[in-house]
């Protein structure tokens, strides 16, 4: 892990900054006293720069560099306590008392994923307010907690993805006090955390790193503009800034995982690809703290070598989240078919993403006009990690819509019996468990006009692709927008249906997928005048059936059944093969 930003020793703090075409670094340091100085550092030849000086946590700093007068914040900074233009506090890593002390995570294998955003998950918007839900997790069934991005954003109200100090604790949320207090209570309830990171670009306002370093190279471009300099000169600074990253929430924070944002716009012509680096690193400091740390991409490429073996010319990653299941069950239910969606629509897209994963490998993909995707040749199940909803798929409507307001609850009910029995990795977000109604949309909370102007103007470019949304795009820089999107934890008796129903199936997966079970057996989803989902494929011990618009299904003789509804035209019957310990789970 990083030894850059600040390390307090005793009654002095060691000052380390990467920052190679400067020529001189002005630490301003501000005391908690009021007491304020300028120090120089000393400048090594490997472009860092070092200090030693009487300050303590709790105190402020800024640097400058060379002649410039403008005070920017330490690039490795773990507390930002006045937003991401003020100064970096000196926090002590040390002083938190963890009592974790035996907890060594959870497979990747049995993980069941919520996916949460911190400010909008409850009322307070904290981390020590979402302590409060962690019981209620667990008796769902919940295995692993996802947080968004907590890296430090500007202003109080964003999704994440726009922050700028990779190492800063965002301080609205409650800092690193605040997550470490989280995280400790998450691994005391047996529930691992996983972290969301951005390693593919920086937000606008706020970012200083090109002020100290080639942190970016105009050799790529992204969606962002430059990309950050991965493969350029003095990259290796760069990659190292990102992988210590990396390890950082992993050891200081005892993070279990991390899903790495949009790794498809990560550019890099290295012999080793970042992602390669930062998973062989990764692993080797899980095996030497002998913990199960997981990794998990976020990719639309439907591509196998992210989760290859290294030995294979892979990347070696547990997972990726797959986006055809949704984007099937999507299209085929709700009718839509703009955008990305005009791709979908047949139910044998939804069974092919049921058995293969992977709907597209190596057809033709209408909304980007080439071929997307390959045969998904040596992936378990297990390693594609599947949703109905996500923040994403909620948050990037123009409306920020739900599938609650979308279809009827029936479709919803089946929606949630395919993804918590199907053998993939299944993805929760915050609030489908009980049919939360209120919409998740995007906003920001930007200081710069410019930048107020622009998120607008980008927000409704962005769905021009979607007419049927109309012209009513909530401003992302009106708080009422932030505020709409927090959860209503008040629920309705419809409510709390759905949630007793997500319970059941919970506990009916969390037996079908025990450790003593074939995790990684395939499933055959098939269509024969209804769908039927045999789990496993050969010698199933559980069927999923499910008829239309009235037609009856029913168990086949000696089966006996689990789980049954007939609602909104659907009918659907899970049964267990006979004598089979898994009827008694539901009662």
């Amino acid at each position: 892990m990083t030894m850059l930003g600040a390390q307090p020793q005793g009654n002095r703090t060691q000052f380390r900054l990467w920052a190679p075409a400067a020529q001189r670094i002005t630490l301003r340091l501000f005391r908690r006293d009021g007491d304020s100085q300028d120090s120089s550092m000393q400048r090594g030849e490997d472009g860092q720069h070092s200090l030693s000086l009487d300050a303590k946590p709790g105190d402020r700093y800024f640097y400058l560099v060379d002649d410039n007068p403008l005070q920017m914040p330490d690039p490795v900074s773990r507390l930002l306590p006045e937003g991401v233009h003020g100064p970096t506090e000196i926090v002590d890593p040390g002083v938190f008392q963890w009592t974790d002390h035996h907890w060594r995570g959870i497979p990747f294998r049995h993980y069941v994923i919520y996916e949460l955003h911190i400010g909008t998950f409850t009322p307070g918007g904290t981390f020590d307010s979402a302590i409060a839900k962690l019981n209620y997790l667990s008796e769902l069934g919940i295995t692993a907690i996802e947080l968004m991005p907590v890296a430090a954003f500007p202003g109080k109200r964003n999704w994440g993805y726009d922050g700028v100090s990779l190492y800063a604790v965002q301080e609205s949320y409650g800092g690193p006090e605040g997550l470490k207090r989280f995280v400790d209570a998450a691994h005391r309830r047996g529930l691992a955390v996983v972290l969301d990171v951005v390693y593919n670009h920086l937000g606008n306002e706020g970012n200083y790193l090109a002020k100290f370093g080639p942190y970016f190279t105009a050799k790529h471009k992204t969606p962002w503009g430059k990309a950050i300099n991965y493969d350029d000169a003095c990259c290796r600074a760069v990659r190292d800034y990102v992988l210590d990253n990396a390890l950082y929430w992993i050891g200081e924070y005892h993070i279990d995982g991390l899903r790495l944002d949009a790794v498809h716009t990560i550019k890099d012509d290295s012999p080793t690809h970042l992602l390669a680096e930062l998973r062989d690193r990764v692993q080797q400091y899980a095996a030497e703290t002998k913990r199960e740390v997981t990794l998990v991409a976020e990719t639309d490429e439907n591509s196998p070598r992210y989760t290859r073996q290294r030995s294979e010319s892979g990347y070696g990653l547990d997972g990726i989240w797959s986006d055809d299941f949704h984007h099937a069950a999507h299209a085929l239910f709700t009718g839509e078919h703009e955008g990305y969606y005009q791709d979908f629509g047949k139910l044998a897209d939804l069974v092919k993403a049921i058995n293969e994963g992977f709907v597209f490998q190596g057809q033709t993909f209408r909304f980007w006009g080439k071929p997307r995707g390959e045969k998904p040749e040596g992936m378990a199940l297990e390693s594609h990690v599947i949703c109905i909803q996500n923040h994403d798929q909620v948050g990037n409507r123009a409306l920020g819509e739900r599938l609650t307001t979308l279809v009827p609850m029936g479709i919803r009910k089946l929606l949630a019996a395919i993804l918590l029995l199907a053998p993939e990795t299944p993805l929760l977000w915050m609030g489908q468990e009980f049919d939360a109604s209120n919409p998740f949309q995007f906003f920001t909370d930007y200081g710069d006009p410019r930048l107020q102007k622009a998120v607008s103007e980008g927000r409704r470019n962005e769905f021009k692709d979607f007419k049927s949304f109309g012209a009513a795009f909530p401003d992302p820089q009106d708080p009422a927008t932030f505020e709409r999107s927090k959860l209503n934890w008040d629920m309705t008796d419809d409510q709390r249906n759905m949630l007793a129903w997500y319970r059941r199936l919970l506990c009916l997966r969390r037996e079908l997928y025990s450790p003593s079970k074939a995790r990684s057996a395939r499933t055959a989803a098939q269509l024969a005048g209804r769908l039927e989902i045999r789990i496993p494929e050969n010698e199933p011990i559980l069927i999923v059936a499910v008829g239309w618009s009235g037609t009856a299904v029913h168990p086949q003789a000696g089966w006996s059944e689990v789980l049954a509804f007939e609602e909104d035209g659907v009918c659907l019957a899970i049964a267990t093969a006979p004598a089979n310990y898994l009827r008694q789970l539901c009662d």
